[in-house]
């Protein structure tokens, strides 16, 4: 490979290293080329990219995009699966070829400015997708919102049904036999 070819390689993967949301690491050792296929085809369909590069060219890159340190975990052959969107979708999805590639072993994954242990990535994905979340996080700003609303409207709603009873209740008077004492 020439000078020029490392060096572009190197910019190519430190400019995906900054558009990613996560990067989790895995040793891909012992896969055969078409469970890397499938992985990476699967990996592009959820918005992301699974990468192999050589170690140096990783440090390099990893140098260069402000990332924190993963000196101590490029050892061996890696590939990194880098998610552009949604970090959860992209854990789930290393997690489950994992566990249907036992060779595939997750080692680490950066989100953010976090090194995250293998431990911690398995329960970033047991995580509720994204919109999951944002949709749970919109009922709770509005909850206040509603039982406050609830409570304005309760007095009303109260009257209302005092006034329905009563009318009932005089209506069902006025319709007793004209033997029965009326109440």
């Amino acid at each position: 490979m020439r000078r020029a070819e490392k060096l572009e390689t190197i910019q190519e993967l430190e400019s995906d290293l900054r558009r990613a949301t996560v990067a989790v690491l895995a040793d891909y050792r012992g896969l055969t080329a078409g469970q890397m296929n499938r992985l990476r085809k699967a990996v592009r369909e959820a918005d992301g990219r699974c990468r192999v590069a050589k170690n140096t060219f990783a440090r390099r890159a990893v140098d260069e995009s402000r990332r924190p340190s993963l000196e101590p975990l490029l050892r061996g052959p890696l590939a990194m699966i880098l998610g552009f969107r949604d970090p959860v979708a992209i854990a789930k999805l290393a997690v489950k070829f994992a566990e249907e590639m036992p060779k595939l072993e997750i080692k680490a994954a950066v989100l953010g400015e976090r090194v995250l242990p293998a431990a911690e990535v398995k329960a970033l994905a047991t995580l509720p997708s994204r919109e999951v979340l944002l949709a749970q996080f919109l009922g709770l700003l509005q909850a206040p919102a509603t039982q406050l609303l609830r409570t304005l409207n309760e007095p009303g709603a109260r009257l209302a049904r005092l006034v329905d009873a009563l009318a009932k209740r005089a209506g069902n008077a006025d319709e007793a036999p004209a033997g029965e004492p009326r109440e």
